[in-house]
């Protein structure tokens, strides 16, 4: 995107400009369009801080609120959601999968210092193990990364044990399929086994609460 600055008046007077350009004020100095940013030409070193902040507060936030806005369209207007999001421009996998992770965590037990990710990472877990992991996570400032890495060391003393989760029978698949399955894992930024994880237990919940079933792994 390339931001543009710019050189009449403040953004506080184009309120016709931002009808027709489907315009989101940020600040009274900053308005982002579907294409990039406009900058009034009064922008100030702190409007242009206030922005940022801003900004990154509405990524942060983004997948959190997909997930809990489609939460309440498939309980609410079951039989319209689906083309709301199809006439939005959202995929429709994608911000399933964010549903999936919202539900795994009620508001009170979101951790605002961590992100979505950490979430992800954690969600497939019994919530005390979450809550354990998150602790963890928030106490030690833990990247995404680190999380994920802890995670997998913590498996390896359980299966030198003999005590971990049995494996699933081994699935021929093809190329094609295993390189949109990992295109949408990376989308998400998580691992190719995460996320498969994620879908399963996705689609067994929808199963069990009487939802659309479901053929295949979604995204394939």
């Amino acid at each position: 995107m390339v931001a543009r600055s710019d050189t009449g008046p403040g953004l506080a007077n184009m309120s016709s400009y931002r009808q027709a350009r489907n315009g989101e004020r940020i600040t009274n100095q900053v308005l982002a369009t579907r294409i990039g940013l406009r900058f009034a030409g009064s922008l100030t070193f702190e409007g242009w801080e206030r922005a940022g902040e801003q900004i990154s507060r509405i990524v942060s936030s983004s997948a959190w609120c997909l997930g809990d806005w489609i939460i309440v369209g498939q309980s609410r207007f079951s039989d319209r959601y689906k083309q709301v999001i199809e006439a939005v421009g959202l995929d429709y996998q994608t911000v399933r999968n964010y549903a999936w992770v919202a539900r795994r965590f009620e508001l009170s037990r979101r951790r605002d210092t961590l992100s979505f990710q950490h979430h992800a990472e954690v969600a497939a877990l019994p919530a005390s193990e979450q809550d354990d992991w998150l602790d963890r996570a928030e106490d030690q400032g833990w990247s995404r990364n680190r999380l994920r890495q802890e995670l997998r060391n913590s498996r390896i003393p359980a299966a030198k044990n003999g005590v971990a989760a049995s494996a699933l029978p081994r699935i021929v698949v093809t190329q094609e399929r295993i390189t949109r399955w990992r295109a949408t894992a990376e989308q998400m930024k998580m691992t190719l086994e995460s996320w498969i994880v994620v879908n399963l237990d996705s689609a067994a919940e929808l199963a069990h609460s009487g939802g659309e079933p479901e053929r295949e792994i979604p995204g394939a």
